[in-house]
């Protein structure tokens, strides 16, 4: 508004300059089709009342000034002819400011042709009362829009005010309860202009809640877990320390051992699933990832495994060409490891293990010769720390490894099944979007 109430009185005192100035030149125009040639020299035709007609005017003084060349015709011979802010116009003609018998004028010259050699100018200079009037007049009918302005100042404030204050409050009672509690603040006073501000700052609470219950869950578990085998470790270690000859110390060792292997297996089962908080994972970043490659790689890892046991580890590849997902190769070879974990765990000896790579759709499949998995726990075991019948009679496994398949292949967009394999054990897939 101010920027348009200023190019406003720009304009109207273009306006005003422009309009007055052209009374000039056309006043000037007037007195140039006057002369006439007679004998070679410039001859004016202008009586006496005619001059006095033209210089009259109530408020302002009028000069003139007819140009034979340098010699004067007609009117005031001392009329500059130069001065400031002068302003040329394209029907022919100056105009521009200048001090004449101790006042600021305005005068405007034309040319009015040649009589033989000598050019004729015609000038007429008028004081500035009349244009100082006229601004002054467009300044009154420009000064209702100060007070729009003061008015347009003062609605802005008190409505950026009425905005302010409820975001305010809202911000009062989210410190306020924060400390106390991360509930949802009630949204039912909020102005529909804040309201989705409000929400997604609920939103963003009810995330961290998650988050920290998640944590809370999972360090309570991860401690119940963790107390059993250190329970265990520390009655073994009485125990040898209490045996009664070397053979029964080195049988406790044993045991010892075996539990230290299943602690540290529980441990890094729990530190790779901390890892994998979905809100922690949004931002991870994939590539391109050769799973056909990957799967010879962790296959080739757990081959000794599998020869302690007794078992056959086989490795399949259904398709031509680069088996290509897009997705973290760590994970997902923390995955497909879990599943070969699993599958030797449950697979008797002389039995066998297949992996299978599939191209199209992109699926990394593991199968055994085990005993299978009850249909009625088909959905529990990939819960945390849930344990197949079979698992919980051997006491192997840490009832993580596939909960961390299943969320691994969840932050892929892939699918996990389990179904029977052709010799009756469990055959676990894990189904990958298409690459391109």
């Amino acid at each position: 508004m101010l920027v348009g109430g200023l190019l406003s009185a720009w304009g109207a005192s273009y306006l005003v300059e422009t309009t007055f100035d052209r009374w000039l030149l056309d006043a000037a125009r007037s007195l140039a089709q006057q002369v006439e040639s007679k004998d070679g020299r410039g001859h004016l035709l202008l009586n006496a009342q005619a001059e006095n007609m033209l210089v009259y005017d109530v408020a302002d003084r009028i000069d003139f000034a007819v140009l034979d060349g340098d010699e004067r015709m007609a009117g005031r011979a001392d009329l500059p002819q130069h001065g400031r802010r002068q302003r040329l116009y394209a029907e022919g003609g100056r105009a521009f400011d200048a001090v004449y018998k101790g006042s600021e004028v305005r005068i405007a010259w034309v040319d009015a042709g040649a009589i033989g050699l000598r050019p004729i100018k015609v000038g007429v200079a008028e004081t500035m009362i009349k244009r100082a009037e006229a601004r002054h007049d467009l300044l009154l009918v420009f000064s209702p829009l100060s007070l729009v302005l003061v008015l347009a100042a003062y609605v802005v404030m008190r409505a950026v005010q009425r905005t302010v204050k409820p975001l305010e409050a809202m911000a009062d009672r989210w410190n306020e309860w924060s400390h106390v509690s991360l509930e949802t603040i009630p949204t039912d006073e909020v102005p529909r202009e804040l309201l989705p501000f409000a929400t997604a700052l609920n939103d963003m609470l009810q995330r961290v809640r998650e988050v920290l219950e998640r944590e809370q869950r999972f360090a309570s578990t991860a401690a119940h877990q963790l107390r059993t085998p250190l329970t265990a470790l520390q009655l073994g270690l009485v125990r040898a320390m209490e045996a009664p000859d070397l053979a029964t110390a080195k049988s406790v060792l044993h045991e010892l051992g075996v539990t230290t292997q299943r602690t540290s297996r529980l441990v890094q089962q729990l530190l790779a699933l901390s890892r994998l908080d979905p809100e922690l994972n949004k931002s991870t970043e994939f590539a391109e990832i050769d799973f056909g490659d990957l799967a010879h790689g962790v296959g080739l890892i757990y081959q000794d495994a599998a020869a302690d046991r007794g078992v056959k580890l086989e490795m399949h590849k259904l398709g031509s060409g680069p088996a290509l997902i897009r997705g973290q190769s760590e994970l997902v070879s923390e995955a497909l490891g879990n599943l070969v974990d699993n599958a030797l765990r449950h697979t008797p000896a002389g039995g066998a293990v297949r992996i299978t790579v599939a191209c199209d759709p992109p699926t990394l499949t593991v199968d055994d010769d085990g005993p299978g998995v009850p249909p009625d726990e088909q959905e529990r075991i990939f819960e945390r720390f849930a344990r197949g019948a079979s698992a919980s009679s051997t006491g192997t496994g840490t009832g993580l490894g596939l909960a961390i398949v299943k969320e691994i292949a969840a932050l892929h967009s892939a699918t996990v099944h389990l179904t029977r394999s052709v010799s009756g054990g469990a055959s676990f897939s894990i189904l990958f979007p298409p690459w391109r």
